[in-house]
C-alpha cells in the first residue's frame, strides 16, 4: 500500500527535513501547504526515505529547497536525474520589453518579410543550380534518364490540362473581343478588335494565362507530391539506396514542364482566337474567313516567337518552384499545405516578373 507523502524535522537543531512516503501527484495531499509553514533554518532535505517521486513531487521539493537555500541529499539514480531536469527547467521567463509602436511594428514586419523573401530567393537560386547539375549528370549518364517518369509527367502537365486551359482561353478570347469592341466602337474602329485579339493572345495572354493555370495545377501537385514523399521518408530511402532525388523526381518534372508549356501556350492562343472570332462574327458581323485573313495580315510572326520563347522559361520556373517548396517540407502534414500554397504564389510572382522583363527585352530588340 502506498504511503502518503510526509516529512519530519530532525537533526540537532531541527535543520534537516526527512521526506518519506510517495511524493507523486496522487499522494502529495496537503504536503505543499505544510511545507510552506516550515520556518527558515532548514539546511538539508533528506529524500532517502521516499518510496517514489514524480515531476510534481520533485518540483515541490526543489521549490522548498530553493526558497530556503537548503541542500537535497539521499537521491537515487533515477530521482537524481529527475531532480536535475526540474532544476534545469526552473528558469526565469523572458518578458518582452515595451510593445513597439504601430509604425515600428509595421516596419519590423516588412523587414522580416523582406528578409524571408531574400532567403527564399537565395534558396531557389541554389535549387536551380542543383537542377542544372542534375540535368548535366543525366546527359553524361543517359541510363539514369527516366523516360517513363517524363512521359507520365507529360500526361499530368499537358494532356490532363487541355480541357481547363482550352475553356479558360476560349472565355478570355470572348472577353477580349467583347470589351475591345465596346471600347473601340466609341471611335468607330471596331475592325481593330481583330488586331487587339490577335496580338494580345499570341504575345501575352495565351502564354501568361496558361502559365498561371499550370502553376495552379502542376506546380502545386509537384510540391504536394514531393512534400508527402519527404514526410514518409521515401526521399531519404532513395538517397540510402543511391538514387538521386534530383535526377529521379525533379528532372522529369522540369523537363515535362519545359517541353509542354510552348505547346499549351500555342494551343491556348489558338483557342482564344476561336473565341474572339465567334464573338466578332456574332456581334460585329465579321465572317470567320475575313477574321482569319485579317489575323494573318496584322499579327507579325514575331508575336508568335515571343510567346514560344517565354513559354519554356515559365515552365522551368513553375516546375522548379513546386519541387523546391516540396523539398522544404518538414515535420508535419500542415507543412505540405503551406508549401503547396507557397509554390503557387512564388511561381505566379516569378512568372509575372519575368514577363515584365521579357516585355522590355523584346521591345529593346525591336520585336514590337
Amino acid at each position: 500500500m502506498k504511503r502518503m507523502a510526509d516529512f519530519a524535522r530532525d537533526g540537532a537543531d531541527g535543520d534537516t527535513i526527512r521526506m518519506q512516503g510517495d511524493l507523486s501527484l496522487a499522494q502529495l495531499g496537503d504536503l505543499p501547504d505544510r511545507l510552506e509553514q516550515v520556518d527558515s533554518g532548514v539546511t538539508r532535505i533528506d529524500l532517502s526515505g521516499v518510496d517514489r517521486i514524480d515531476t510534481v513531487g520533485a518540483w515541490v521539493v526543489h521549490r522548498f529547497a530553493r526558497d530556503r537555500n537548503a541542500e537535497i541529499v539521499g537521491l537515487g539514480e533515477d530521482s537524481g536525474k529527475l531532480m536535475e531536469q526540474v532544476q534545469a527547467a526552473d528558469q526565469p521567463i523572458a518578458v518582452s520589453g515595451k510593445p513597439m509602436r504601430s509604425g515600428l511594428r509595421v516596419l519590423d514586419e516588412i523587414g522580416a518579410a523582406t528578409a524571408q523573401a531574400g532567403r527564399t530567393m537565395l534558396g531557389l537560386l541554389g535549387f536551380m543550380g542543383a537542377t542544372v547539375i542534375a540535368f548535366a549528370n543525366v546527359i553524361r549518364h543517359p541510363r539514369r534518364f527516366r523516360f517513363n517518369a517524363v512521359v507520365h509527367r507529360f500526361e499530368v502537365v499537358g494532356v490532363s490540362a487541355l480541357g481547363i486551359v482550352g475553356l479558360m482561353s476560349f472565355l478570355i478570347g470572348i472577353v477580349i473581343a467583347q470589351q475591345g469592341a465596346v471600347q473601340l466602337r466609341q471611335f468607330g474602329a471596331e475592325v481593330f478588335t481583330i488586331n487587339l485579339i490577335g496580338r494580345l493572345t499570341f504575345r501575352e495572354l495565351g502564354v501568361l494565362m496558361t502559365a498561371i493555370m499550370v502553376a495552379g495545377r502542376s506546380g502545386s501537385a509537384f510540391a504536394a507530391q514531393i512534400g508527402t514523399m519527404k514526410l514518409t521518408e521515401e526521399i531519404d530511402a532513395m538517397r540510402t539506396i543511391g538514387v538521386s532525388p534530383m535526377e529521379a523526381l525533379v528532372v522529369p518534372r522540369v523537363l515535362a514542364a519545359i517541353l509542354l508549356m510552348p505547346l499549351l501556350g500555342f494551343y491556348a492562343s489558338i483557342v482564344a482566337i476561336v473565341g474572339g472570332c465567334l464573338l466578332s462574327w456574332a456581334t460585329l458581323d465579321i465572317p470567320p474567313i475575313t477574321f482569319i485573313q485579317r489575323i494573318r495580315e496584322v499579327v507579325p510572326i514575331t508575336d508568335l516567337y515571343v510567346g514560344l520563347v517565354k513559354a519554356p522559361v515559365f515552365g522551368a520556373i513553375i516546375a522548379m518552384s513546386g519541387c523546391f517548396q516540396g523539398m522544404l517540407v518538414e515535420n508535419d502534414a500542415e507543412q505540405v499545405g503551406l508549401r503547396t500554397t507557397s509554390a503557387v504564389v512564388q511561381a505566379i510572382f516569378l512568372v509575372i516578373v519575368l514577363d515584365a522583363f521579357f516585355a522590355i527585352f523584346f521591345t529593346w530588340i525591336g520585336w514590337i
